[in-house]
Formats: structure tokens, sequence, C-alpha cells
């Protein structure tokens, strides 16, 4: 039975559903709001058909006005540059849009990714899965039984991870359920969220949300995605201090964009950031060759003199593993480094 949630916390959840509500998804908008001229961009806003934009206010408003090389604007407005066809890339990179039972990624051994929803508060252009057949991963509530029954039938793995879209896209009410059901199910020791939603709406984490997912016996793991140390602002940190006070264990995966954070200098920003923040740096990937973000592409070798240089001016705690994700492999594959004296 689905819980009833009390008034209270339906308000608190209604101010992100409000926010969410809010979006900029008309780039040009966008644009008067960021007091940018809007003939500089008029081949740019056609590639909405390509992919739809969506941008929360709480995020734009990190932005700097007048500025078209802010580095958050350049994640997530439109490009003239997305029509271009790239040797090499694909709309499904990383071979995921032939999995055999809908709403289940089940590409690790031990770990299983549940596409709790398709759609995401934020579609940042270099998403690799921007051309990915949501609709057909859409479950009803029998479906989702057969996902469960396939988890319960599959003893190897111990951890789940909510994916999507974007997990947190669905309601408390609903992701307090399926954390029930996952809870039940013996050996599964950790429940983990891959979640951009914080980021750009902290509103997110409702007093709900904590509830579900650190009152059961499952060890919670959150992996937000921060790609600048620009879009880390006090209503992220506040709502990184409720999780972490609550027993949440969390982490961040960015991704290596160029002209975006592909300085030392940048990252080194970045992880400083996420630290004050309580959140540790675990993976730096490289770009996903999906169909339509190749200008975002930086060379291995950038990326490997890059992570050199870190490794010299960080400490290890703070320093990413550099990865590639690849299609059909049990787990991400280190990027080699040799380190020069």
């Amino acid at each position: 039975m689905l819980q009833i949630i009390p008034k209270k916390l339906m308000t608190v959840e209604s101010n992100w559903q409000k926010e969410l509500a809010m979006s900029f998804s008309d780039p040009v908008l966008l644009l008067k709001y960021l007091e940018l001229p809007l003939e500089d961009f008029t081949d740019d806003i056609k590639a909405r058909q390509l992919f739809p934009m969506r941008v929360p206010r709480p995020f734009a408003a990190r932005m700097q006005k007048g500025n078209p090389l802010d580095p958050l604007f350049m994640q997530v407005f439109t490009s003239r540059k997305e029509f271009d066809t790239a040797q090499g890339f694909s709309t499904d990179p990383l071979q995921e849009q032939n999995n055999k039972q809908s709403g289940i990624l089940h590409k690790y051994h031990n770990r299983l990714l549940l596409l709790v929803r398709g759609g995401c508060a934020v579609n940042c252009r270099y998403c690799f899965r921007r051309h990915f057949p949501y609709s057909d991963n859409h479950l009803n509530k029998q479906q989702w039984q057969k996902a469960l029954d396939y988890i319960v039938a599959n003893p190897q793995i111990d951890e789940v991870i909510y994916s999507g879209g974007d997990p947190l896209m669905a309601k408390d009410d609903f992701l307090a359920w399926l954390t029930t059901q996952i809870e039940a199910i013996p050996h599964i020791k950790r429940l983990r969220i891959h979640t951009r939603l914080p980021v750009v709406i902290p509103s997110r984490i409702t007093t709900e949300l904590i509830s579900w997912f650190t009152q059961t016996r499952l060890k919670p793991v959150m992996v937000l995605h921060v790609n600048h140390a620009n879009e880390i602002d006090t209503g992220l940190a506040k709502s990184m201090q409720k999780l972490k006070q609550a027993g949440v264990t969390l982490l961040n995966q960015a991704v290596l964009l160029k002209g975006i954070n592909d300085t030392a200098d940048q990252q080194i920003a970045l992880n400083e950031g996420l630290f004050e923040i309580g959140v540790m740096p675990y993976y730096l990937h490289v770009l996903d060759k999906v169909q339509g973000a190749e200008h975002f592409d930086s060379p291995d070798s950038k990326a490997k003199e890059l992570m050199r240089e870190l490794i010299k001016r960080q400490p290890g705690y703070l320093v990413p593993k550099l990865v590639r994700e690849i299609g059909g492999q049990p787990g991400k594959t280190p990027l080699d480094l040799q380190l020069h004296p």
C-alpha cells in the first residue's frame, strides 16, 4: 500500500514541484533572463527540435548574466553544433537500448539499475541517454512487480541503483513504496541514487525523501552530478548537510567537458567545493560519444595531463578516478596514467 504523505510534507514537496514547473523550456526566455542578444543564437535555438531544453530557475540564477561562455549556460543551452554528425559517435554509445526487460539495466554483475523515471529536471546537452527510448521503459504497477521479481531471482545482486532520466523526478510516496519492496529482498545491501535534481533544485531534498531513503536497513548512497564549482551554492550545501546528518554517503561524478571544466584549476575548484559541502569526488568521466555532443569532447591526452596535475596538487582523497564507460564492459574502464617525475 502506498504511504499517505502528511499535509505538512506535501507542502514541502510541492515547493520543488512548483520550481520544476517554472523551469525555462523556451530558449528565447532564458536568453532574455540572462540578458543575452537573441540574434546571436538564432541557429542555436533550432536544436531544441533535436532535444528539448529544460533549465530550472534555481540553476539559471547561478549563471552570469551577459556571459555566453558561462560554464553552466554552455552545458544546458541548445547549440547549432548538435546538428553535426560526428564519426565514432552514436545514438546508443553505451549499448543500453536493447535491454531485455523494460525498466532494468543489468550492466554489472552485482549492481542493477532501475529506470525509475524517464525525464530530468535539466536537459544537459551532452547527455548520453538523450536518444534513449524512455517511453518503452515506463512501467505500470504490474511491470514494477516483474522488475522486483527479477531482482529476487538474481541473488548475486547486492546493490540497486535508482537511475533514469532522474529518479528523483518521481514523487516521494512512490519512491517510499519502491524502497520498502527492495528492502524486503534479503540479498540487497545498498540503495544508490544517481541524480542531478538536488543540484539544480536543492529543495528536492525533502523531509519525506530523507525518511524513506535512510530509515531502512539498506545503506544509502547518493551520487550527484556536478561539473563545475559554480554549480555549488548555499542551497545545495544545506541540502547536502541534511543528507549527511542522516547518514547518507555522498559522492559526485562529473563529465569532462571541453571549454567548461577541462583545466586543472577548474577541476581543483570543483573538488574543493564538493568536499566543503560533504561530497567526495568519485568519478571524472571522459565524454560518452553520443551523437549531437561532439563539441563537448576533450581528447584523452588532455584528460590524462589534467589528472597528472590534479595528483600533483591535491590529496588523493580529492582526486576522482578518470574513467570511460564502454558498452558491454563489466564496469568503468580507468584511463591509464603514467606519472612523470
